[in-house]
């Protein structure tokens, strides 16, 4: 009876369901979008609640819409956007506070503070990642600071702090089950990945009660059991994964080396390295990549804050397209960018440069200056980004990668693929599916459940759509001079 793994996808802007077969095929997608709150400039928020009656309602649909019965569904796997915290009362079950979104900057001056003391180091050796407001500890701490009441709450163990997988799994189990896997406690700053677990210093330094913290469980294997009031049974979750942790796995990239780049809201590339974390020398982070039958494995990552979201700024900020689909063709409009070099730091700039206070600009701007010649450059700044990433990771991994696995909505721009191929010089591979976040969790949750055998079993589901073949040309290398000298500019 077991023939389909349900996927949960909850992801920055919407929350999905999706539904696979035991050949890897999609047999049904449902997604809700869910509001975005900017209380403040850098402020970034969501509703938690609003996140779990959009996530509930995509799970009743995909199942109505496909006529799968609970019945047939062998487990669940669940994936999120990874840094967004929840912070809700135990005993309620309420949120005490909007969840603030990864992209949120408002901690930058408590991290700076950290920083003049020192810390930094420390924070890195024991966490892989840098000190800087993307992470959850500083949110956690920013909401008992600022929200009335909560500290001594937190403290008698009254407050129960989450990503957005750990609030599902919790909502999903009526509050039986709280809990995380390795792959997003590495997303916290709280947690030490040499050791897997929970670090007392950290704790104590962000001032956070360690009662608060989920327990860490494994990517892949029997977790908790979902259990919806309409179902007459429960389903077991048996997969979880932090968004880019899960892509990685849904490329199948299994060996030391192997690279992938997800173009979504942002851009997140990651390199399988694994038994071994790598130390950054070049800001990279430093992550578990996933924990399945008590074997870490770890990846480098670099983060590129805008991706996509450069073109919905186009879209709804400039108001030079309609809709997303357009940048391409409008980029095609003109022969190259016409000396104009976009910088696409509008939230702070991610890797290799980590500055939260840097402002985008567009540079090079003539009379002669058209919509075409920014969509064109707006595209290159995306691929630009990534590459810088990508060059970074192989400095630090010493392992130089053959070709670049790539998913995402914006992975169905060619152009831009192209111009990725370009600027590393290497082939850009597309896989069939878009939804390789979910599934990659939906591989973790069958493999838990003994739905799929082995990882090896799963090589034969991945399917190519598109090679992207590098093409060597002087526009490419003016392209970079123009980047590099530009980019000094935002950074001064």
């Amino acid at each position: 009876m077991n023939k389909y793994i349900l996927s949960i996808d909850a992801g920055t802007t919407s929350s999905r369901a999706l539904i696979f077969d035991k050949s890897g095929k999609e047999i049904g997608k449902v997604q809700h979008e869910f509001s975005q709150y900017f209380p403040k400039e850098g402020w970034v928020e969501h509703n938690a609640t609003e996140i779990w009656i959009s996530q509930k309602l995509a799970i009743q649909e995909v199942l109505s819409l496909t006529g799968i019965s609970i019945n047939e569904i062998a487990s669940i796997g669940i994936t999120n956007q990874r840094e967004t915290t929840v912070v809700w009362n135990k005993n309620t079950g309420e949120p005490v506070y909007n969840a603030i979104v990864w992209q949120d900057r408002r901690t930058t001056e408590f991290c700076k503070g950290l920083k003049n003391q020192g810390m930094e180091p420390m924070i890195s050796e024991k966490t892989g990642l840098l000190l800087d407001p993307y992470f959850s500890g500083s949110k956690i701490r920013w909401i008992l600071e600022n929200i009335p009441n909560l500290r001594a709450k937190a403290a008698a163990g009254e407050l129960l702090f989450g990503t957005v997988d750990t609030w599902l799994i919790w909502k999903l189990t009526n509050g039986k089950n709280h809990i995380t896997d390795s792959s997003n406690a590495s997303r916290t700053m709280l947690f030490d990945i040499h050791k897997n677990k929970w670090d007392d210093d950290l704790i104590e330094l962000l001032e956070i009660p360690k009662v608060m913290l989920p327990k860490i469980v494994s990517s892949s294997g029997f977790l908790a059991e979902a259990r919806l009031e309409e179902w007459d049974k429960g389903i077991p979750i048996c997969g979880i994964a932090g968004d880019q942790q899960a892509a990685l796995f849904g490329q199948l990239c299994f060996q030391a080396g192997d690279v992938k780049n997800t173009y979504g809201t942002g851009c997140f590339c990651m390199m399988n390295t694994g038994t071994k974390a790598v130390a950054s020398k070049n800001k990279m982070l430093t992550t578990i990549a996933w924990e399945i039958d008590g074997k870490i494995e770890y990846a480098v990552e670099g983060s590129v804050f805008i991706g996509g979201a450069l073109i919905q700024w186009l879209r709804d900020g400039l108001e030079i397209i309609s809709n997303s689909e357009e940048i391409e063709e409008l980029a095609l409009s003109v022969e190259d960018n016409g000396g104009v070099t976009f910088i696409s730091s509008l939230t702070g700039i991610g890797a290799p440069y980590w500055d939260p206070e840097a402002k985008g600009g567009i540079f090079g701007i003539t009379r002669g200056t058209k919509k075409g010649h920014i969509a064109r450059a707006a595209l290159e700044a995306i691929a630009i980004r990534s590459t810088e990433i990508i060059i970074a990771m192989q400095k630090d991994s010493g392992i130089k990668f053959s070709s670049l696995k790539v998913d995402g909505g914006a992975s169905m721009n060619e152009l831009l693929m192209q111009i990725q191929a370009n600027l590393l010089s290497s082939t850009v591979v597309r896989a069939k599916t878009t939804e390789i976040t979910a599934l990659g969790v939906a591989f973790l949750a069958g493999l838990g459940c003994g739905f799929w055998k082995s990882q090896e079993s799963l090589k034969s589901l991945w399917i190519k759509d598109k090679e992207f073949v590098p093409k060597t040309d002087e526009q490419n290398k003016k392209m970079l001079e123009l980047w590099k000298r530009r980019i000094e500019k935002i950074l001064q």
